[in-house]
């Protein structure tokens, strides 16, 4: 033995290489084999014919590798006959594909052999089970290259996962045998030159059965021989070595009048051509192989170096990340796959693109390194054209979608929008229009425009807001504003005029809290942008579009709402089916523009039809002075109406409070009930006499809370039904969910005498017994409940009940076929099996299998059984399959018009619906009502000329705590003063004072009872609050700046009925500027404004300057001082009185702050603190003297008034001055 081939056998077992792929095992030349030494072992007839038997034995288990499964019998005899051969492959030294043909004699070398030859024995793949598939296919290139045919079946690895990937050329002995799965895939991954995934075409084709070869007679080895020998092609684009009949060969063996013998003939042959062509050699393959690579990273180069479809790189300021740059030299080089598929990815480079291939979803290149990296799906090598590959199931496509879009990723959906066979069929006759199947673009989707009712998580509307931001002819900002719940379609416009500081277009933001944004690219203010970033999460999607192009004018909206048929009229010009808000948009062009940005928008998106045509469209007034409690964008965040200022979250909100609503569009109503509180009192009062019958009488209560609790959300259902994209199952819910509604309201109108509210409601709600009597018989319920099927009554669809009359008819010629079968050969054991996608095939009994003609082909079978098609079935069975594809055309087609039938009264659901929403939400206000504990009450509303806001023993409705809340009294207005100076120690309760009075008083107006033991009160019209401190750094506003702005939009909008709360204003700036500002401010709005409200402070020396004023009440909140601890225990009682200090250093002790550094700073605070002023101002007031600098001012205004020199005010304000003067 050669030094080299001793070494050799010697190696342990456990170093040989066990990840061999199947090429590198099965394809190993002569040359290698044969050549690398010569010893009399190797020329010996003995060695000659283990190879020729190793040789042999390794080809039938690649040709086993590739061939389909043929039966359960026939894997138990095989796989006898395959541990016999391994044995006799140990015996004969059956040589490694890594080393020369030497047989060694040492023990240590058979011992490896045995190893070498158990694992190939112990990696052939059960037949018991269907072998599952590996996910990756054949190189889309193969079409357009002179290759050898592909393997028809591929391996999947067994993984937990069912989205993972490798690749075919990648793949190792160990995966393709050791982690073989045992699910058979579909039609997922056809074989096709074209690159078409037959959805409709079987994987398991019929193929013969084939004969074991019997070993031939080893012959001597020789150089020409190791020339001439096939070897595979290390290729990503071959699985095995062993070719397999081409698909046009398939396609005819299944449905062509191929016998038996023929189609063994038909694959022999088609198995010798492959062989006789040669294969180059590894050696010679690896020029071609570079010269490969080289051509694909000259035609990926784009990707490399991105840019956007103007040529901008990454870094231009211009760069459009929506788009990408492709070469015309790279178009001219792609498959017609790869041309398929960047014609849709250059066009929306930034989103998520799945793209359908059979049974799958593909996601490639960047695509797919988003989806490994972030959600660790495989990338599986180079995949298919050269092209990183990840995918996922079809079935599982929603959660994927979501995953993504809950990323922050947009996600584009591609298609097919045939079958194989349905290709087929449109091709017969006339000459092949494409060489793959088609895919179009079904949809784009994103986090603000989601329609599907399984992929929504939330249950409250979800707006995507397009914002056109202008100036008007005199200077004021202007704003277009048109948002939409894509999941309800439900549009909404208002142009608004504003103010320098966007007050009101922060009211708006507030009240939408927008998930999704439509902004012109470099038009839109850096304010406005702050305005939005602070009432937004940071999950928000931001969309800049280009001008005019994209982000269209007035002129160009109006143009494209004529031409896209939204609204079907005798011409373009016709305009009498558009919605009423729409007839005279052209008046208002910023919402027009607005309106134009957005119908941009969901065009890309593929959903403008189905949304627009519903005509839901209505104008949004944010504030509604005339009819409603005005609560803008500030006072939203600040009394933690939606959102807590803790996390965003609803945690401790007022709307968790109320929100015990049934229905998900019963819950979205009652938020602009909260939005939109009523300011008219007979409006107010008739939702407390609806809560309070509710509450009194349990029986009707429960009637409503059972109606209501199994209804779906039928506002985004019906919108989905006018789409066209609802499901069979849902549409029955929809159905069915009326129908209950309509029995709630024939039991409320017959069982109770109801007035009322609720009694007008119910009145109002439209007639649906006609609508719905045409459902009652229309289709097989229990089918679309069940099985998701849409099947009308007979004579319902006449082409419905003609295709089914043809596949009943195609059924029963079969069975006769069968009966008569039966009678042929005498056997009632023959039946008819389905097979997959192999439909009626012939189960014959083995024993009289030899009776069989000939020309029936043979497609499975086990040991006592075998499957046939005679040329009879075969006919009908392709008959069956093209009645069944043209049935499926039928159902689509009679699905859409009994959806549109449904849809012709979208008018009266959508009534029916609202109404049932306000039902909903009185139901939980009479909820709410009852969980308040007590005290509790029903707020009393009086008309009076001077406003009054009076509560006893209020407490905070949101509070929740342990510890018992203590109660306190709240009066404004009335016979007491309107404005209340608060004053205290730092964390004394003044902010929750304030707060839960705001809250109480939405609470009264939204038609609830309040938290108190007794509620008085004039309607509020709008309620302004100026709590906490924040700056704006984007806009260089300071916090002093941002509190004095919020303050201005007080002192210019408030008026007698308002109600107003300011805290620590002034704390800004300077001691002396803050007092000042703070002062003058309190001043004016008590003497000249008349609001009610509160004006908390540390400025305890304020209320010396309001001794006398008759609009002023100062008031503290009550503590307990330890001056020796420096402790303060706060009593949180509301009690008359001016507090003597803010207690700081008492704070800070009680915070753990060193003792010494305490009494330091009290020190410095009773030398330096500005009270030196103050103890002047204490002096002056003390003796008398004191005349208020506001008294001062207003009095100079009467004077000049008596003399002629300023224009007379409010009777109101100058009776407040002479009121002051008297005091004095």
């Amino acid at each position: 033995m050669a030094p080299a081939a001793a070494a050799k056998s010697q190696t342990p077992a456990s170093s040989n290489k066990k990840q061999r792929t199947l090429a590198s095992f099965f394809g190993k030349p002569k040359s290698e084999q044969t050549t690398t030494t010569s010893t009399p072992l190797n020329s010996s007839p003995l060695a000659a014919k283990s190879s020729a038997n190793a040789k042999a034995k390794r080809a039938i288990l690649a040709a086993k590798l590739d061939s389909d499964p043929v039966d359960a019998g026939e894997d138990d005899s095989r796989r006898r006959q395959q541990n016999e051969d391994s044995k006799r492959r140990a015996k004969d030294a059956f040589p490694s594909p890594d080393t020369p043909s030497i047989k060694s004699s040492s023990p240590e070398a058979e011992k490896d052999n045995e190893q070498s030859s158990s694992q190939l024995s112990s990696a052939t793949p059960s037949r018991r089970a269907k072998a599952r598939v590996h996910y990756s296919e054949v190189s889309d290139d193969d079409d357009e290259a002179d290759t050898t045919t592909k393997s028809k079946r591929q391996k999947i690895e067994n993984d937990d996962s069912e989205d993972e990937f490798i690749p075919a050329a990648n793949r190792t002995a160990n995966d393709s045998f050791e982690h073989m799965s045992e699910i058979e895939i579909d039609e997922d991954y056809d074989s096709m030159d074209d690159f078409v995934v037959a959805d409709d075409f079987d994987e398991d084709e019929p193929k013969p059965k084939r004969k074991r070869p019997a070993p031939k007679k080893a012959k001597k080895a020789s150089p020409s021989a190791s020339t001439t020998t096939p070897a595979p092609v290390k290729s990503e684009n071959f699985i095995s070595p062993v070719s397999t009949p081409s698909s046009a060969l398939e396609l005819k063996s299944k449905f062509g009048a191929l016998s038996r013998d023929t189609a063994k003939s038909g694959t022999s042959s088609s198995s010798s051509a492959a062989k006789a062509k040669p294969r180059a050699s590894p050696a010679s393959s690896a020029p071609e192989k570079k010269s490969f690579e080289k051509q694909n990273e000259e035609r990926y180069a784009w990707l490399v170096d991105v840019r956007d479809a103007d040529g901008h790189p990454v870094d231009h300021p211009d760069y459009d990340p929506r788009t990408l740059y492709i070469p015309k030299s790279a178009w001219a080089k792609f498959t017609a796959f790869e041309t398929q598929y960047w014609e849709v990815k250059s066009k929306m480079y930034d989103t998520v693109v799945f793209f359908k291939k059979g049974k799958f979803y593909e996601l490639y290149e960047r695509d797919a390194d988003i989806a490994h990296g972030e959600f660790d799906l495989k990338i599986a090598g180079g995949g298919r054209a050269n092209m990183r590959l990840a995918g996922v199931p079809e079935m599982s496509f929603d959660y994927w979608a979501s995953a993504f879009i809950a990323k922050g990723h947009k996600v584009a959906k591609v298609v097919q929008t045939e079958t194989m066979l349905g290709k087929e069929m449109r091709e017969k006759g006339g000459k092949k229009e494409e060489k793959i199947i088609r895919r179009e673009l079904s949809c784009v989707l994103t986090g603000g425009t989601l329609v599907d009712e399984t992929m929504l998580t939330d249950e409250m509307s979800t707006f995507c807001v397009a914002i056109k931001e202008g100036v008007s002819e005199t200077g004021t900002p202007m704003f277009g504003v048109c948002y939409v719940d894509t999941a309800t379609g439900a549009f909404s416009l208002t142009q608004l005029e504003d103010d320098v500081d966007y007050n009101m277009f922060q009211t708006v933001i507030a009240q939408l809290r927008p998930k999704e944004l439509i902004l012109e690219k470099g038009v839109i203010s850096p304010l406005a942008v702050r305005i939005i970033k602070n009432n937004t999460s940071p999950g928000t999607i931001w969309n800049y579009i280009k001008p005019r192009t994209e982000f269209w004018p007035d002129d160009i909206a109006i143009e494209e709402l004529s031409h896209g048929a939204y609204f079907p009229g005798a011409n373009i010009d016709d305009r009498s089916q558009w919605p009423e808000i729409l007839q005279s948009i052209e008046e208002h062009p910023f919402a027009l523009s607005a309106l134009g940005g957005l119908l941009w928008y969901l065009k890309q998106l593929r959903i403008d039809k189905e949304l627009v045509s519903l005509g839901n469209f209505t104008k949004y007034d944010p504030v509604r002075t005339s009819s409603s409690l005005v609560l803008d964008g500030q006072s939203l965040q600040n009394l933690e109406i939606f959102a807590n200022s803790y996390d965003g979250g609803d945690q401790g909100t007022l709307f968790r409070l109320l929100n015990r609503c049934i229905t998900p569009f019963g819950k979205r109503q009652l938020r602009n009930w909260l939005c939109h509180p009523l300011q008219d009192v007979d409006l107010i009062n008739a939702r407390l006499d609806a809560v309070d019958l509710l509450n009194s009488n349990y029986e009707l209560q429960s009637v409503m809370e059972k109606g209501l609790s199994s209804l779906p959300d039928l506002e985004r259902l019906v919108s989905r039904i006018h789409a066209d994209k609802c499901k069979v199952s849902d549409f029955l819910r929809v159905i069915e969910a009326f129908e209950r509604i309509y029995e709630l309201l024939v039991t409320l109108r017959t069982e109770f005498k109801l007035g009322g509210l609720i009694g007008k409601l119910i009145e109002t709600i439209p007639d649906m017994e006609e609508c719905l009597s045409m459902w009652r018989d229309a289709f097989d319920r229990q089918k679309a409940k069940n099985e998701g099927l849409l099947v009308p009554e007979r004579g319902v669809e006449e082409d419905f009940d003609n295709s089914q009359d043809n596949m009943q008819r195609i059924e029963e010629e079969l069975m006769t076929l069968l009966r008569g079968y039966r009678r042929q050969f005498k056997s009632q054991e023959i039946s008819f099996k389905d097979s997959g996608k192999e439909i009626y095939l012939i189960e014959v009994p083995a024993r009289i299998v030899n009776a069989i003609p000939k020309d029936w082909q043979q497609l499975g079978g086990t040991q006592k059984m075998k499957r046939f098609w005679s040329p009879e079935v075969r006919t009908l069975v392709r008959e069956m399959l093209e009645a069944r594809e043209t049935h499926k055309s039928i159902v689509s087609e009679m699905q859409s018009r009994l959806y549109a039938r449904f849809d012709k009264y979208y008018k009266i659901w959508l009534k029916a619906t609202k109404l049932v929403s306000n039902l909903d939400c009185l139901v939980s206000l009479a909820k709410t009502t009852a969980s308040l504990g007590t005290p509790s009450c029903r707020p009393q509303f009086v008309q009076s000329e001077r406003s009054v806001l009076d509560f006893k023993e209020l407490r905070h409705p949101c509070y929740s705590s342990d510890h018992e809340f203590i109660p306190n009294d709240v009066a404004l207005g009335g016979e007491t003063p309107n404005i209340t100076l608060l004053t205290g120690a730092n964390a004394a309760g003044k902010s929750t004072i304030l707060r839960m009075t705001c809250v109480a008083a939405i609470m009264a107006q939204i038609g609830c009872y309040v938290p108190a033991e007794s509620a008085r009160m004039t309607p509020v019209d709008r309620i302004m609050t100026r709590l906490g401190a924040n700056d704006n750094i984007f806009a260089g506003q300071s916090t002093f700046y941002v509190e004095l702005s919020e303050t201005k939009k007080m002192l210019s909008q408030a008026t007698n009925r308002s109600l107003l709360v300011l805290d620590e204003l002034g704390r800004g700036g300077s001691s002396s500027d803050g007092f000042a500002i703070a002062e003058s401010v309190l001043y004016h709005i008590a003497t000249h404004i008349g609001s009610l409200g509160f004006f908390a402070t540390h400025y305890g020396t304020l209320a010396a300057s309001f001794t006398g004023h008759p609009e002023v009440e100062p008031k503290r909140m009550a503590i307990l001082v330890d001056e020796d601890e420096r402790r303060v225990t706060f009593l949180y009682r509301l009690e008359h009185g001016v507090s003597p200090g803010s207690f700081g250093m008492h704070v800070a002790s009680m915070c753990g702050v060193d003792r010494k550094i305490v009494d330091e700073a009290e020190v410095a605070a009773k030398q330096y603190e500005h009270t030196t002023q103050a103890k002047k101002l204490l002096e002056t007031t003390s003796s008398g003297a004191f005349v208020p600098l506001g008294l001062q001012s207003d009095f100079s205004w009467l004077m000049k008034l008596a003399e002629g020199k300023e224009e007379g005010e409010s009777q109101l304000n100058f009776a407040s001055v002479l009121k002051e003067i008297d005091n004095l």
